[in-house]
């Protein structure tokens, strides 16, 4: 019954939200693939069916309900403007217009201050996957008791930065085990076999934009209802998979198995055996955030604990989708369908 284009649909992100859509209430939905002229004519499959790319031109947006924008912030840019005109609801994925007047960052699986959407609201921007990581873990130790603060060191892999970084990632590998030169087009420094808190001068990717990204969507899901966050980004040589080491501290002391119950539940998946450990290999593919929680005892025969360190994984292309998915069911209700009785 609906109508959704997924702009910048030959990206990592944009061939996620279309699986995300298919396994999703939306898949009876007709699915429109758009993206930049270089991509016009790429086959990619739709459910069952065979679907052309096409090239972004004028009146591409009219009759669609959901437009969902997954590519580079430019190329958002230069179009939402034009979804928004032809009567379309905005999704942004890409980053470009979550400091927009108006715009709501949104995550329905947390309980957030922001007001709902409603006919005046220009876009919805689905709140970044580390920022919803955070926002659930914070969230749920809230249960048990109130936060007094909370850090985290999220690791990002290349995934983050699209598929060139990916291919960067890769190619950097082989030649440093071939002993040649290094491709720096993306990174501008060596992102193989190493651990990175910033990157070269002439980059094309940013970890300072990234980590000012996922504080701004933290910020508008808690609201004043959790404290801020501490965030530092640095980039991992992985090509998938977002993993957080968080240190968190309560008001008061609160018994370990407490805490170990409130990380239960919805969205995550509390890993108690140590051969299970949270990593990004280990989250590819699940639609949970995993979480393995390590206490501090008060005393050596102490149960109670009022520190935590939490070190978790998720799969930052699934989540995000999942998240979009979850803010367009949600704005089903601006877009009724059927006949008025």
């Amino acid at each position: 019954m609906y109508k959704i284009a997924i702009v910048g649909a030959s990206t990592l992100l944009g061939k996620e939200l279309k699986d995300a859509l298919a396994d999703s209430p939306l898949a009876a939905a007709t699915i429109q693939l758009l993206d930049e002229e270089d991509a016009r004519g790429q086959i990619d499959q739709v459910g069952d069916e065979a679907t052309v790319v096409q090239a972004i031109e004028q009146g591409v947006f009219d009759h669609v309900d959901f437009t969902c924008f997954c590519g580079a912030e430019a190329l958002t840019q230069k179009h939402w403007r034009d979804a928004l005109r032809a009567g379309s609801t905005v999704l942004d994925l890409s980053g470009a217009l979550d400091q927009q007047t108006g715009v709501l960052i949104r995550a329905p699986w947390v309980d957030q201050e922001a007001r709902s959407a409603d006919l005046f609201t220009p876009a919805i921007v689905p709140a970044h996957p580390a920022a919803l990581a955070l926002a659930l873990v914070v969230e749920r130790l809230q249960q048990a008791a109130s936060v007094r603060l909370a850090a985290a060191t999220v690791l990002l892999p290349a995934s983050e930065f699209g598929r060139g970084a990916m291919d960067e990632l890769h190619q950097q590998t082989v030649s440093l085990l071939s002993f040649q030169g290094l491709p720096r087009a993306i990174y501008d420094a060596q992102a193989a076999y190493n651990l990175l808190s910033g990157l070269g001068e002439g980059a094309v990717a940013s970890l300072r934009s990234v980590e000012a990204r996922i504080r701004r969507h933290y910020a508008a899901l808690a609201g004043q209802h959790w404290p801020a966050v501490s965030v530092q980004a640095i980039h991992a040589p992985v090509f998938h998979g977002h993993a957080f080491s968080m240190v968190v501290e309560l008001e008061r002391p609160v018994a370990i198995s407490r805490m170990e119950e409130a990380l239960g539940g919805d969205h995550l998946d509390l890993v108690l055996e140590d051969t299970d450990s949270p990593s990004n290999l280990a989250a590819t593919g699940q639609n949970d955030v995993l979480v393995r929680l390590r206490a501090e005892p008060m005393t050596n025969n102490s149960s109670e604990t009022q520190r935590v360190w939490l070190w978790a994984a998720s799969d930052n292309l699934r989540l995000f989708a999942q998240n979009a998915v979850e803010c367009a069911l949600d704005l089903r209700r601006l877009r009724p369908k059927g006949t008025v009785q």
